[in-house]
């Protein structure tokens, strides 16, 4: 009997082994594919807050990270785009605290005159059907943001229709597309004190 079960653990021991070591294979063959498919589809996601022809760097090897209320609370990634060696522009992520369900998170592109030139949701807990036209699967809602100026803080054309500005709210759903205009607002702000304190920004995977 003690014998029998010695012999299952030893089965069982190098079983277990094999399995790891075959893990630890396959996720080594597999994890430069992986980012690959990772920086192609942000790429992707790039070109969509910003024109791809306005720039010809690559904005994934010139990111920073950053700590601004403008954009949220918390760190957030911020990724230089140049024309030359000219910085033209910056896609920021950002969050938006206040949604009917919760912060969401936004990629939006900007110059630094105070033109947006794209937004994008990137994560939302919003209600399907009502506030999830904030999607561009579902609606181009998001889309009316490219090429829109903002005249300084006090420029009363960043609100939702209701608030008198000249964004379009959803039909039962206020809280949402109000809360993604003013954190748009707010990041093309920042984005305006930029490049300039551009050598005091941490680099992205810069440890403390």
């Amino acid at each position: 009997m003690l014998k029998t079960l010695r012999k299952h653990g030893v089965t069982l021991a190098v079983f277990a082994a094999l399995t790891t070591a075959l893990t630890a294979v396959v996720n080594e063959l597999t994890k430069s594919t992986i980012a690959q498919q990772s920086a192609l589809q942000q790429k992707q996601l790039f070109d969509q807050v910003i024109p791809p022809e306005s720039y010809d760097n690559d904005p994934q090897q010139s990111c920073f990270v950053v700590t601004d209320p403008q954009l949220g609370s918390g760190e957030h990634r911020i990724f230089m785009v140049r024309k030359g060696e000219q910085p033209v522009g910056v896609i920021m992520e950002a969050t938006a605290p206040d949604g009917y369900s919760g912060a969401i998170r936004l990629l939006i592109g900007a110059d630094f005159t105070g033109t947006v030139l794209g937004v994008r949701v990137t994560e939302h807990h919003e209600t399907p059907g009502l506030g999830d036209k904030i999607e561009l699967r579902i609606s181009d809602w998001i889309t009316g943001f490219a090429g829109q100026h903002i005249a300084g803080t006090n420029d009363s054309r960043w609100a939702v229709k209701k608030d008198g500005g000249q964004f379009d709210q959803f039909t039962g759903a206020t809280i949402t597309p109000r809360a993604i205009v003013n954190a748009v607002k707010r990041a093309g702000l920042y984005a305006q004190t930029l490049p300039e304190p551009l050598n005091d920004l941490k680099p992205c995977g810069e440890r403390e």
